[in-house]
């Protein structure tokens, strides 16, 4: 009798070990020019403005949470630029292939070229989703670099939990 619930507790606590695992995840991922733009210059120092954004992203090398790809992305983001620096916090919405949704945010610095996006160094957590994802959690990291027709390609990496 000791011997089968020395057994099954070992089984239990394996199981437990396994679910409450993380997963390594990566993934590239491409965010078009924005569609939507609203910036207003500060007034204080040249080049220093706010601006909302949001645009569409696909995932040229999709993340694969619990089996599942991720197929496209709706990223919004709220900047503070002064010069060539820009401090960003955002909202990235990701539609997963079976339709499921993941809830990102992350923060990012960048540095831009006469207006134009050049690098940026992001970190980024899952705060759960739909679906399978309804629960799940995350974080990590991504470094961006900007394309000539205004898109952004991201290479990221970082690690989930389901429940």
């Amino acid at each position: 009798m000791r011997r089968k619930c020395t057994l099954a507790l070992a089984v239990i606590l394996a199981v437990a070990t396994v679910a409450g695992a993380q997963v390594k995840v990566s993934g590239t991922s491409r965010c078009g020019k924005s569609d939507v733009q609203h910036m207003v210059e500060v007034g204080d120092t040249p080049n220093h403005s706010f601006s909302i954004s949001q645009s569409k992203c696909t995932w040229p090398k999709p993340f694969d949470i619990g089996g599942v790809q991720s197929k496209e992305g709706l990223n919004t983001a709220f900047s503070e630029t002064t010069g060539n620096r820009a401090r960003v916090r955002g909202f990235f919405l990701d539609t997963m292939a079976n339709g499921d949704k993941g809830h990102y945010r992350y923060e990012a610095t960048a540095t831009l070229k006469d207006g134009m996006f050049q690098t940026a160094e992001a970190k980024w957590t899952l705060a759960g989703g739909t679906g399978k994802l309804k629960g799940a959690k995350g974080k990590g990291t991504c470094k961006g670099k900007g394309e000539s027709d205004g898109a952004v390609s991201w290479e990221c990496e970082g690690e989930y939990v389901l429940p």
